[in-house]
C-alpha cells in the first residue's frame, strides 16, 4: 500500500531545519524563529508608540487630530520661543524704535544689532529685486552698494524710501515721470538719436551746450536732470553723467528709455513691516557702502 507524504515537513539537509516550503529559483527559506531580542525590542517600540499617541498630538481627525494628554503642540512652543527672543531683543528694539536715525548710527552696539536685523529682513523682502548684498538685478532694481542714489542716500532718505515705496500705491510714495518724447511724437527720431549721444558724452566727457543736441537737452531735460547732468534726489532724476546705468548704457538703450522711458515700482513697506524693522532695514542699506 502507497503512503501520502504530502505532509511530511521539508528538512533542509544542511542544517536540519525545517523550511517553510517558500522557495525562489532553488533557494528555500529556513523556518527559524526570530531572535528573542529583536522580538522584545519589537514590543518594547509598540508600548513606546502607545504612550506617545496617549501623551502628544497624533491621528488626524478630519480638520484636527487627537490632542494628546499633555495638550502640547509644535506650534505653541514655536511661539513661545519667538516670544522669548522678542523679550530678548525688546531692549535693542525698543531704543532703535525711539531714537532718532542719527543717534542710533552713532551707538555701535544698536548698529550691530540693527544690522544684523537689518539683513535679515533685507533677505526676506528686498533681496529679490536688489539681490543679496545690495548688488542690484539688470533691467532696473538699483545697486544699493554704490554711492549712486535716485531719491537719496543719507538715512532719512532710505527710511522714507523704504517707507512709502516709489510710484506704490501710497499717498506718501516717491513718484517721477520721464515723458515719452518718442511715443508722444515729443521729438522726432533724429533728435532723440542727437540727445542719447548727448548724454553719453556727459559721462564720458566732450559735450558740448552749445551744439544742436546741447540746445535739445537744455530745453528738454536739464529742468531735472541738472544743466551738467548732475540729477536731483528731490525728483528721482538719475545723475546722468556717473557711468551708472539703471536700465542699460549704451546708446541704443538710452534711446530706447527716452522715446519710451521704464519706470519701476518698488512696494510701500510702512503697512507691510513694523517701523523698527523699517528703521533697521534703512541702517543695513545706509551701511552696505554707498550710503551718504
Amino acid at each position: 500500500m502507497a503512503t501520502n507524504d504530502s505532509h511530511k515537513p521539508d528538512i533542509d539537509p544542511l542544517t536540519g531545519v525545517e523550511t517553510t516550503g517558500h522557495s525562489w529559483d532553488g533557494i528555500k527559506e529556513l523556518e527559524n524563529p526570530l531572535p528573542k531580542w529583536w522580538s522584545i525590542t519589537y514590543l518594547i517600540t509598540i508600548a513606546i508608540a502607545a504612550v506617545y499617541l496617549w501623551l502628544y498630538p497624533s491621528f488626524p481627525i478630519g480638520k484636527d487630530s487627537l490632542d494628546g494628554s499633555l495638550g502640547y503642540t509644535e506650534r505653541q512652543a514655536v511661539a513661545a520661543r519667538i516670544e522669548e527672543a522678542k523679550a530678548a531683543q525688546s531692549v535693542y528694539v525698543d531704543q532703535i524704535a525711539s531714537a532718532s536715525l542719527q543717534d542710533v548710527a552713532a551707538n555701535a552696539e544698536l548698529v550691530s544689532f540693527a544690522a544684523r536685523g537689518g539683513q535679515a529682513a533685507f533677505n526676506t523682502n528686498c533681496a529679490g529685486c536688489h539681490a543679496v548684498g545690495g548688488g542690484g538685478l539688470p533691467g532696473g532694481y538699483p545697486v544699493l552698494a554704490d554711492d549712486d542714489w535716485l531719491w537719496g542716500g543719507d538715512l532719512e532718505a532710505i527710511y522714507a524710501t523704504i517707507q512709502y515705496g516709489v510710484r506704490s500705491d501710497h499717498d506718501e510714495a516717491r513718484y517721477s515721470e520721464m515723458p515719452a518724447f518718442g511715443a508722444d511724437d515729443l521729438l522726432t527720431s533724429d533728435e532723440i538719436n542727437q540727445l542719447a549721444a548727448y548724454v553719453l558724452s556727459l559721462s564720458e566727457g566732450g559735450a558740448d551746450p552749445t551744439s544742436e543736441a546741447g540746445v535739445l537737452y537744455a530745453d528738454n531735460c536739464a529742468s531735472c536732470h541738472g544743466e551738467q547732468g548732475e540729477g536731483a534726489t528731490d525728483l528721482g532724476a538719475p545723475n546722468l553723467r556717473d557711468f551708472v546705468w539703471l536700465y542699460g548704457g549704451e546708446l541704443e538703450q538710452v534711446a530706447g528709455q527716452i522715446v519710451q522711458p521704464k519706470h519701476g515700482v518698488m512696494p510701500a513697506f510702512v503697512a507691510r513691516i513694523d517701523d523698527p524693522t523699517i528703521r533697521m532695514l534703512a541702517l543695513y542699506v545706509h551701511g552696505l557702502g554707498g550710503g551718504q
